[in-house]
């Protein structure tokens, strides 16, 4: 990481909740935290962007932490903390390091925080390195990352297209493979699919059209984002 200590931000609605949090963060060590009991306060942060990893609570009075992981910038990542269960499912689909169910111990939230130091790590260490390595049968195959344009799953496996109309398929989940991904330059947009940002030409609430004529579905959960990151991007 380029930071010497990681710089989290920390937004729940109930006081205690943040206070756990911030002892967490002191005895896990080499984390800086700001932590928000106001929502609204919180999100403004997130969108600057001047953070490595956010705490979000789901279930907040006037906002929905489902509605602020989508503006966490792709370089950050965040972690769910929440007593509902329910929302499992959204997080992860939504690119989340983990989910944490209060109340949780410290040594569930050590895990979590170093699954973020690991995602973090190595986004950086792939973009460094301009490409990303998976395994094709029992061959590794490394693939540059300006060569991507987009990737789909399929039954236990991932098909990364590329620009070239050839198509690579590994047997690595989507998941993975998002995770071993630049977030700067690419985007989930639904939930068999992550495009190259760079490849799209045009954009609507149902779908995207890339470069190559190629049309992808676009996730009803996933419109939003899009719509934001391109918009920002222009």
């Amino acid at each position: 990481m380029t930071s010497q200590k990681l710089r989290c931000v920390a937004i729940d609605d109930e006081p205690l909740a943040l206070d756990i949090i911030s002892k967490f963060c002191e005895r896990f060590g080499g984390i800086e935290l700001s932590a928000y009991s106001d929502p609204a306060e919180g999100i403004e942060v997130i969108k600057k962007g001047d953070f490595d990893l956010a705490f979000l609570d789901v279930e907040m009075e006037g906002i929905n932490g489902l509605e602020i992981a989508a503006a966490v910038p792709p370089e950050a990542c965040f972690i769910f903390t929440t007593a509902y269960l329910d929302y499992a499912f959204d997080g992860f689909n939504l690119n989340a390091v983990d989910y944490l169910h209060k109340p949780f111990a410290y040594d569930r939230f050590k895990l979590a925080v170093e699954k973020a130091i690991k995602k973090l790590d190595y986004n950086e260490h792939v973009q460094a390195d301009k490409c990303i390595v998976v395994k094709q049968e029992y061959n590794n195959v490394s693939i540059p990352l300006a060569d991507i344009a987009y990737v789909e799953a399929m039954e236990g496996y991932s098909k990364i297209f590329r620009t070239d109309g050839s198509c690579t398929l590994s047997r690595v989940i989507l998941k993975t493979i998002g995770a071993m991904l630049p977030q700067k330059k690419f985007l989930r947009i639904h939930r068999s699919f992550i495009v190259a940002v760079d490849k799209i030409r045009s954009f609507s609430r149902q779908s995207v059209t890339l470069a190559s004529g190629q049309t992808i579905p676009v996730g009803r959960q996933y419109s939003a984002l899009l719509a934001e990151r391109l918009q920002n991007q222009k």
